[in-house]
């Protein structure tokens, strides 16, 4: 079955190669593959990875988003889910943006794992690590900026029910989640244009904003923009799940499982990302990056933990695409009132046990 979902993966994408080929000739522009020599700290520390993780993580975040989005669609077209279609409308743009953040990511790592990873061996002139790089970008704060857009959806419906009921229609939502979308990937192109760099990250199996060449134009602003960029989303996505709180009798009903649903995203999200997004300003403040943790032929122990956390940090953020989905999948209605009968039920139980031993 790994097999099979590997060779698949690698011919989905060469067929996305090979039908991108003005694309990806652009994205040679501003991008560095400096080569990586491993250093035995380091590459031990990596040879205890598999190919089976990567294909682990993309079978689960596949089926996890695949389910999502059928649960949404469905609930999308009932009609007494009518106060909820902008919810709706923003988890499944979620679930679509994490599930594409897979098939366009994890083919390329899983192929990079089968070349002894070895990035230049399946790309020879540095498209491909530009056009992961990009993916990265855009996918990530497209992420963090969605579950922003949830959270403020949810603050307004329950803050203001009357004005959320009178403006805010599905049309609008669509056309937000269109124009922010844009905004993003025109964000993650600017170092094809010549602002910011995409550069192989350690050890050698993906490609990532670079954060310590300050001599490439704009590299700095570019990397500083978007740690503070995915910073601003978690705090406001923080703050109108705080104020979510307060909600009136009439929408009590309506909201409780989409507030809940929400505080679990943003726990999810808050894990997965404030490690990577704090560490890439310590990192551009230090005028350091992943790269160079295998170019010192001396093993200096700050910055090997500094790389092996740098690492950590990138699988806990790709690990937010496949946590994502099934935070919506076990934290619905149904299952929150089987859970409650069944803790109720323990409760009682417990209950009359103690009764009994106090009656003799």
């Amino acid at each position: 079955m790994g097999a099979e979902l590997t060779e698949l993966g690698y011919l989905v994408l060469l067929k996305i190669h090979k039908r991108n080929v003005v694309v990806l000739t652009m994205l040679c522009s501003n991008v560095s593959l400096a080569p990586l020599e491993n250093n035995n700290v380091n590459d031990s520390a990596c040879r205890t990875v598999s190919v089976g993780f990567p294909i682990t993580m993309m079978v689960t975040g596949l089926v996890g988003n695949s389910l999502a989005l059928i649960l949404v669609y469905v609930s999308y077209r009932r009609k007494e889910n009518r106060r909820k279609k902008s919810f709706l409308l923003c988890i499944g743009s979620l679930a679509l943006t994490d599930l594409f953040g897979q098939l366009m990511t994890s083919p390329i790592v899983i192929s990079v794992y089968r070349a002894g990873r070895k990035w230049e061996n399946i790309d020879t002139d540095g498209c491909l690590c530009s056009f992961f790089g990009v993916c990265m970008t855009t996918f990530g704060l497209c992420a963090l900026f969605l579950a922003s857009a949830m959270a403020i959806e949810r603050a307004m419906a329950i803050t203001n029910p009357h004005w959320y009921s009178n403006h805010m229609k599905t049309s609008v939502t669509k056309q937000i989640l269109g124009v922010m979308f844009l905004l993003v990937l025109l964000f993650a192109l600017l170092p094809i244009a010549g602002v910011g760099e995409y550069q192989k990250q350690w050890p050698g199996t993906w490609c990532f904003i670079s954060t310590g060449d300050s001599k490439v134009p704009g590299n700095t602003v570019f990397a500083v923009t978007f740690a503070a960029l995915g910073i601003f989303s978690l705090l406001v996505t923080l703050s109108c799940n705080s104020g979510a709180s307060q909600s009136s009798k009439q929408w009590e009903r309506l909201t409780t499982e989409t507030v809940i649903q929400l505080m679990g995203i943003m726990c999810v999200l808050l894990i997965c990302w404030s490690p990577l997004l704090v560490l890439m300003l310590k990192m551009i403040y230090n005028q350091m990056s992943s790269h160079e943790c295998g170019l010192s032929s001396t093993a200096n122990t700050s910055r090997t933990l500094d790389c092996n956390f740098f690492l950590t940090a990138i699988r806990l953020a790709s690990l937010n695409q496949i946590l994502d989905p099934w935070v919506y999948l076990l934290l619905r209605e149904i299952l929150l009132r089987k859970f409650c009968i069944v803790a109720n039920a323990v409760s009682n139980c417990s209950t009359e046990d103690q009764k009994g031993t106090q009656t003799p």
